[in-house]
């Protein structure tokens, strides 16, 4: 089986008045098995994906550079990675992505673009923006399951570890997460909860639709759509860092055979020493659909 799909991040996805900071991604995915020789993994899935991230100040009329109470950025980039989905439903991925940020990102264009076709108000202070550098990251997620003797069958719990390091991004976080279901859970290593749809088995059989819930703390070692290239200082404008932050994920995911839906409600905690920055919220929508 393979799986092709995409994901979709916007502030507007949970409030027509929460429009800042994180204001759109953009994803597409391609996943599929992969050889597996090891009795202790159930399977390996091997995905690609390119997207790209859009971020803003609080408001989109920032031609005076004192309203931006945080940089103009875009990233762009194109990403391998691996998932090793383990038989006691421990999960380990590792992903390299190979990208840009700042004006190659084409982050400007897309946003005045989209902004144009639906008729929204133009976007101004793009100047400002984040210079261009090379993005190379690696990162990293871990997942074991917890309480794995416990007899409830529509509940599961797990902690989650990530690790980013690269140009762009570099920072780890970890959190506990669990599912709720009407019915039982499905094995992490057949649901969808990372990715685990895609089986050896082409008769796509199973369902799945849940609730989950991931609080977490961050500590963000660098950002570079915040403070600007670790090689130059010639972003306009640039802030520094609040590195220990509470973040939050909540959401909804569905299969129905060759079907997979998803929807998250997902809280940022305060990323930079300005007065004027809070947290913010975005919603993400995901859509993917396996097939031979």
């Amino acid at each position: 089986m393979n799986e092709i799909g995409l994901i979709t991040d916007n502030d507007l996805y949970t409030s027509s008045k929460n429009d800042k900071y994180y204001t759109n991604g953009l994803e597409f995915f391609y996943r599929f098995l992969v050889k597996n020789d090891q009795e202790a993994i159930n399977k390996n899935i091997l995905e690609f994906r390119i997207g790209q991230y859009i971020y803003n100040p609080r408001t989109i009329k920032a031609n005076d550079a004192r309203l931006n109470d945080r940089p103009f950025a875009g990233y762009l980039f194109a990403e391998a990675g691996r998932t090793s989905f383990y038989q006691n439903e421990s999960v380990f991925k590792v992903a390299v992505q190979l990208g840009f940020i700042g004006v190659n990102s084409f982050a400007e264009e897309m946003q005045k673009e989209f902004h144009a076709i639906f008729n929204y108000k133009s976007v101004q202070g793009w100047q400002y923006q984040i210079k261009n550098a090379v993005a190379l990251q690696t990162n990293f997620l871990f997942s074991k399951k917890l309480f794995v003797k416990q007899n409830k069958q529509n509940v599961d719990f797990h902690f989650q570890s990530k690790a980013d390091l690269g140009t762009i991004f570099t920072g780890v976080s970890a959190g506990f997460l669990t599912r709720i279901s009407i019915k039982k859970v499905l094995p992490v290593y057949d649901s969808n909860l990372y990715g685990g749809s895609v089986l050896a088995n082409s008769q796509q059989n199973d369902s799945e639709l849940y609730f989950y819930i991931v609080p977490g703390i961050n500590y963000q070692l660098y950002d570079a759509t915040i403070q600007g290239s670790l090689f130059n200082d010639s972003s306009p404008i640039t802030y520094d860092l609040i590195p220990f932050r509470f973040n939050a994920e909540s959401g909804i995911k569905y299969r129905k055979n060759n079907l997979n839906l998803s929807y998250a409600f997902i809280y940022r905690g305060k990323e930079l020493k300005n007065d004027l920055v809070t947290g913010y919220f975005y919603g993400s929508i995901a859509i993917a659909y396996l097939f031979k």
